[in-house]
């Protein structure tokens, strides 16, 4: 096994840190998902990103209107675009026509950012949303608004889904010199599925095949006329060009992607090379996913081994590398309770050499998240579902937000407070309140915190959603024409959708309460099978069967190495 140097580690730790604010998507094809929706997870994971679900109804605009764009990141004003004469409702990153758009952001060379465009990254999203109904409409539309107002970005990757097809779309600008972007799409072919967290995952594509890749005309041409590249059109690779991939990239992002294949294929990758289709262990790309070899190049796309639902989805969206070489869990930077978490930022260094911080899906600084579904068999008003959670996915809940809502619950409302104000109404403060809890304390209480999420995700996805559905269709089938129908059912899973939100949000709250009673001061106090705290015979407020876990084993041996001479008992 090749392992690098440690001084190429230390010439490739800025390009790690600078992606400290860093997204994970996971793409599932119908063909490849259980129920044979469209699925698109997106972490949302930025140090300055509020979690609240965004909600735009759709609306008639007077000719001559006009939209400002702020900065998604910043709420910088960007200036101000022609608006369209009809948008359409959008809730988070799905539209009412079950168009689902996430994104991670790679950076790419400082050269291609245009400091003078108006369409950002989070703009050209929630824009496009408002504007196109399939996949194939979106890419146009966002190299169509990039082209006439500039994208003042980084590179982006992606994901672009619709109950048929779903698409990955690498792009990045062309400096401030001239507006627009360098991009090519592919088609993820169905009954495979693909994953990208923040690193450029397009190398060489099909320069022919317009139904499955589509790419700007000089795409090419472009990095020849920086020096970027010098080959022919057959050879071009536009990572390599725009994006190459690095220790950093490797290790803190394409490391990611491998993780969700690796769980989602049960450690076999299938794909297709030069027509035929293969299958080899994970295990042959993790030295690439390390960061230790650079020359092998992972698949795009791969089959899992079984079809895919939400519930898989969520919990990859969950993973810490649990049971790889990078498990979080198990070094002495874990501290005595297997925390796998690592503040920022994201390399230290240390007798003159630089290590990193490891970097996987779940992470603490994630402001919102979800998985989308769009579900082709059911008509739009019904079929666009936006699974919804904030804070760190590892340890928060995902509730079912319908895309054709009339309105979003109170707790997720844009508005209730912010990274500055505290709302005691706000999910995203009480999924971070858990969530800082269980950090204390993980391996005793990341597993309570698990069968709570567990209970409630299980019953939305197994029954109440299911059983939803098939009242609803039941009903919009029967009353197909007439014009209350699709009103009745906007009115239902408006009604469903809010009601499960702020009932969630009232046992979360509750669930905060019970952490702190239960694991204070790093005692485990004990509970019956209804929940109820055992106490002693003379008294409620004193508590029966109350342990004490301490610290792991590996813990235990570091400190006993570092500090024994003096802790030693004699």
């Amino acid at each position: 096994m090749k392992r690098l140097l440690y001084v190429l580690a230390i010439a490739a730790a800025a390009a790690l840190s600078q992606r400290a604010q860093a997204c994970t998507n996971v793409v599932i094809t119908p063909g490849a998902s259980a129920d044979g929706s469209s699925m698109v997870s997106y972490a949302a994971d930025s140090h300055w990103l509020f979690g609240e679900l965004y909600f735009r109804k759709a609306a008639k605009w007077p000719a001559g209107s006009m939209l400002s764009i702020r900065e998604w990141d910043t709420a910088k004003p960007l200036g101000s675009i022609a608006q369209v004469p009809y948008t359409y409702q959008t809730v988070g990153n799905m539209n009412e026509h079950q168009l689902i758009i996430g994104e991670t952001t790679w950076g790419g060379r400082e050269e291609q950012i245009d400091t003078n465009g108006i369409m950002d990254y989070g703009s050209l999203i929630y824009v496009t949303l408002q504007r196109a109904r399939t996949a194939r409409e979106a890419i146009q539309t966002i190299v169509s608004l990039a082209g006439e107002y500039g994208y003042p970005s980084e590179g982006e990757t992606f994901s672009i889904a619709d109950p048929r097809e779903a698409w990955i779309m690498d792009l990045v600008g062309k400096g401030s010199d001239q507006k627009g972007i360098v991009w090519v799409a592919r088609r993820i072919p169905d009954g495979y599925i693909c994953s990208h967290a923040n690193q450029c995952r397009i190398t060489r594509f099909p320069w022919n095949d317009p139904e499955n890749c589509m790419y700007a005309p000089d795409v090419a041409e472009f990095a020849r006329s920086k020096g970027w590249y010098s080959g022919s059109d057959e050879d071009f690779s536009f990572r390599d060009a725009y994006n190459p991939l690095d220790f950093g990239g490797a290790r803190g992002c394409e490391a990611r992607a491998w993780s969700a294949f690796n769980i989602l294929c049960d450690g076999q990758f299938t794909y297709v090379e030069d027509g035929a289709e293969l299958t080899r262990p994970a295990s042959d790309w993790l030295d690439y996913a390390m960061g230790y070899d650079l020359q092998g190049e992972m698949p795009l796309f791969v089959k899992p081994s079984r079809k895919i639902g939400v519930k898989d989805v969520a919990d990859v969206m969950r993973d810490h590398y649990e049971g790889t070489p990078m498990d979080m869990r198990v070094d002495i930077g874990a501290g005595g309770n297997a925390c796998p978490y690592r503040w920022r930022p994201m390399n230290f260094e240390w007798d003159g050499k630089t290590y990193v911080n490891e970097r996987a899906i779940a992470t603490q600084q994630t402001g919102f998240w979800f998985v989308a579904q769009a579900r082709g068999w059911l008509p739009d008003v019904l079929g666009g579902l936006v699974w919804f959670g904030c804070d760190d996915a590892a340890t928060s809940y995902l509730t079912p937000i319908y895309a054709n809502v009339k309105e979003v619950p109170e707790c997720l409302r844009e508005g209730n407070g912010d990274l500055l104000h505290y709302s005691s109404t706000a999910q995203f403060w009480i999924c971070n309140r858990v969530t800082n809890s269980c950090y204390r304390m993980y391996d005793a209480m990341e597993p309570v915190v698990r069968d709570a999420i567990d209970l409630f995700e299980n019953a939305m996805i197994q029954k109440e959603v299911p059983a939803l559905d098939a009242r609803l269709l039941k009903l919009y089938n029967a009353r197909k024409g007439r014009p209350g129908a699709i009103r009745k059912v906007v009115r239902e899973i408006t009604r469903f959708s809010v009601g499960t939100a702020q009932e969630q949000f009232s046992r979360w709250v509750a669930l905060e309460e019970m952490l702190t009673v239960k694991f204070i001061d790093g005692n485990v106090k004990a509970q019956d099978a209804d929940g109820r705290f055992l106490h002693s015979q003379y008294s409620e407020g004193i508590p029966d069967g109350l342990t004490q876990p301490g610290y792991t084993p590996r813990w235990k041996s570091a400190v006993a190495r570092d500090h024994g001479s003096v802790l030693e008992v004699r």
